[in-house]
This record gives C-alpha cells, sequence and structure tokens, in this order.
C-alpha cells in the first residue's frame, strides 16, 4: 500500500520539477527513484513522445536498464520498413520500425482507445507482445504501458501523448495498490515530460529554422521588431555553380541536391563556429564572429577550406552514383553589421542588413566571372595573418558598389 502523503509528495515535486524546467532524463530519473523509495516495486521504466524534428520522430528515456541502453535515445520515423533508417545506426537504435511498432503494447492502446495495458511476463504473454522477451529474459515479472492523451488544441505536429512502460522484477508482480497510485502519478509526470519536451522542441526548431545564434537571440527575449544590434562580423555568402541548369535539366535531382550540398557546407560553417542565417534555395548566409577580426576571419578561411574539401568527397560519391554535381562560390567579406529584427507586423525576420551583406553577395557574383571558386575582399585580406593564405585576383568593379575593389583568392601555395 503506498501512502497518501507519498503520493502528494509526489505529484508536489513533479509539478516544482516541471516549473524549474528539469529536462526529461532529470524528471524520470528523479521520479522513479522518489516512486521506489515510496515502495513502488519499479524495476525499471521508459518513457517516449513525438516531437518536431526534421530527422528524428521521436525522443524516448530509461530509467532501470543496464547500461548497453542509453538513457537518452532519438528514434527514427516508425512508418519507415525495417533497415531504412540510417545504416550507421545499431540494432538497437534501429528497432522502433514499422513492424515493431505495431507489435507493441502502445499500439494495441492506441487501436483500442484505451489508457493502460497490464500483461504478465510470461511466455504466453511473450506471444502477443513479442518485447516483452526482453523483459522476462531481465528477470521482470510484470509490464505496465500507460498511455496519457492530450487534448486536440494541446497537440502539436505528431506529439499528442505521452508513452510509458513500468516493469517489475518483484516475484508477486505489481498488486493493484501499485497501479491505483501509478495511474494518480503518472498524469503529472506526463504534464512535466510534455513541458520539458516542448522547451526542447523550441529550441530545435529556432535553431533549424533561424540558427543557433539568431535561435538563441529569439529564445532570449530579442523579439522586438526594429531592434537591432550594430555587430563586426564575417559575412558568408555562397551558392552553387550551374543550379539554374540542373533544376532545367534534371529537376528531380533538385531537392537531394541541395540537401547533400547544404549539408557539406553547413556542417563545415557550424564545425568552425559560424552561424547559418538563411538559406535561400542555392544560397547560403552565415556569419562568423568573435573577440577579434583575426579569429574570426581564420574560422571562416578554415571553413572554406573545410567546406570544399566536404563538396569534394560528395562530388566522388554522387559521380559513381551518376547523380549530377556541382561546385561552390563563395564571397567572403568583413565589415559592420546590423543583426537583429526586420519586417512587417506580421512577419518578422532576425537577420544581417547593411553595405557589407550587400558587397559579399556581389564578391560571390564574381566568382564566375573571375573563375575562381572563393572570392574575399581586400578588408578581410588585409586583417592580420590572413594576407599570406590568400592571393589577389586583381581589381574589379562590384555592382551597387562605388569604387573597384581588389579581390584575393585562396593561395594554392599556402
Amino acid at each position: 500500500m503506498i501512502a497518501e502523503d507519498e503520493i502528494k509528495a509526489m505529484n508536489a515535486w513533479l509539478a516544482k520539477a516541471g516549473l524549474r524546467g528539469e529536462p526529461e532524463a532529470a524528471l524520470v530519473s528523479g521520479f522513479c527513484d522518489r516512486a521506489v523509495a515510496a515502495g513502488l516495486p519499479i524495476s525499471r521504466a521508459l518513457l517516449l513522445i513525438d516531437t518536431l524534428h526534421p530527422v528524428y520522430e521521436g525522443r524516448v528515456i530509461r530509467w532501470g536498464y543496464d547500461q548497453s541502453e542509453p538513457v537518452v535515445q532519438e528514434y527514427g520515423r516508425t512508418g519507415l520498413p525495417a533497415g531504412a533508417l540510417d545504416p550507421q545506426l545499431s540494432a538497437s537504435e534501429q528497432g522502433w520500425t514499422d513492424a515493431r511498432w505495431r507489435a507493441s503494447p502502445f499500439f494495441r492502446l492506441l487501436q483500442t482507445g484505451e489508457s493502460l495495458l497490464r500483461r504478465r511476463v510470461t511466455a504466453e504473454s511473450e506471444s502477443e507482445f513479442p518485447v516483452l522477451r526482453d523483459f522476462r529474459a531481465a528477470g521482470m515479472t510484470e509490464y505496465v504501458a500507460i498511455i496519457n492523451r492530450f487534448a486536440p488544441e494541446g497537440v502539436i505536429g505528431d506529439m499528442d501523448c505521452v508513452y510509458s512502460s513500468w516493469t517489475t522484477g518483484h516475484p508477486e508482480g505489481f498488486a493493484d495498490a501499485h497501479i491505483a497510485a501509478l495511474t494518480r502519478v503518472v498524469p503529472t509526470l506526463a504534464l512535466a515530460f510534455k513541458a520539458a519536451a516542448l522547451v526542447r522542441m523550441t529550441g530545435t526548431l529556432m535553431q533549424t529554422y533561424l540558427g543557433r545564434d539568431a535561435g538563441q537571440r529569439v529564445l532570449s527575449g530579442r523579439i522586438v521588431r526594429g531592434i537591432a544590434e550594430r555587430i563586426d562580423a564575417v559575412i558568408w555568402f555562397s551558392d552553387l555553380r550551374g543550379f539554374t541548369r540542373i533544376t532545367d535539366t534534371a529537376p528531380e535531382h533538385v531537392i537531394p541536391l541541395l540537401n547533400d550540398y547544404a549539408d557539406a557546407i553547413v556542417s563545415a560553417i557550424h564545425e568552425h563556429g559560424g552561424d547559418v542565417l538563411k538559406l535561400i534555395g542555392d544560397g547560403t548566409l552565415a556569419i562568423f564572429t568573435a573577440e577579434d577580426r583575426t579569429h574570426a576571419c581564420s574560422a571562416a578561411l578554415s571553413a572554406a577550406i573545410a567546406a570544399r574539401a566536404g563538396i569534394a568527397e560528395l562530388n566522388r560519391r554522387r559521380a559513381a552514383d551518376g547523380t549530377p554535381v556541382t561546385e561552390m562560390y563563395l564571397g567572403l567579406h568583413v565589415g559592420e553589421v546590423f543583426y537583429g529584427n526586420v519586417g512587417s507586423r506580421e512577419r518578422l525576420d532576425f537577420t544581417v542588413i547593411g553595405p557589407a551583406v550587400n558587397e559579399a553577395s556581389r564578391i560571390a557574383a564574381m566568382c564566375r566571372s573571375v573563375d575562381q571558386p572563393v572570392l574575399t575582399s581586400a578588408a578581410f585580406a588585409d586583417v592580420e595573418g590572413i594576407r599570406r593564405r590568400l592571393v589577389s585576383v586583381g581589381r574589379y568593379a562590384l555592382r551597387g558598389v562605388a569604387q573597384p575593389q581588389e579581390l584575393f583568392t585562396l593561395d594554392p601555395h599556402a
């Protein structure tokens, strides 16, 4: 029997932890430790929630498992056939495939509309739910699955409920009083779990669609229209060679092509400390900021070299597959820009504006004319320690820029 005071104490702790913003793993761990101390014979717990993420369908948190299973794990698309997930994932990470999902207790609850499923872990229940085989091998005696559903107005994308499972290794399994206690405290856990998932999901979406730094700034409250900060930054403006031709001649390859090359370019920018602000068709606008220009310019140059190496490797793979290949044109400039909210009352954009941004785009456009994959401005080249890695390609008139500019490219001998 679980004392009434213990149930109230667990619900109170969950409410406070949810308001504090505890992450999902801390919520599950803290709750399970308290539940066991209160007399609930929980040996293992599992909580799952779907989410909005460009790659993963959701997130699973484990408690009480051995170290061979990660505590926190993103899972893939359950609608994919077995083996269609990332081949680099382990067998356990590919577990939530369509066939296994449809044979799970959670799917049964979704089909029946019920909220709780309880089974003794036996050979007979294994035949009904194959997932119980692993629990019986681990010495578990009883299994309980619970779904806490959201009301329609509380659903976001596929995030419509919290799934949880609870197993015990106690010889007698769960008593009815244990199940009654679970049904009273798990809804509060689900509410706190949903709140934590929403915070994480919001941050992910902000960073995915606005960029890492811009997303963090928006979440910190810098959302007032017309408020912008003057910063010194390296501006990266790149696009792909022959993109219009590829679009016209092989339109079915356009989206996979954009994704492949964006992976190579964006990953290089991020790995060297840059922030991607926009993906404009085949174009990428990014910035590099630092306490001094030397560090920012050096990081941008290193990212450019890494991006070119990544694209070279990508081109080898795509050529072997018989798919279209291309190259990156890149313009780099450094200067002061305004960084903040620009737009209408209904639609704002967190971006950089100013003459330096325009010059970077014009420099990138000159790559075609001078047949160079990378061009930088004189302002960029004149930064201490940078000129030795570059070579001049001459002075050129840039559209919309008053004076001709000397441009530089990577020195192949540097």
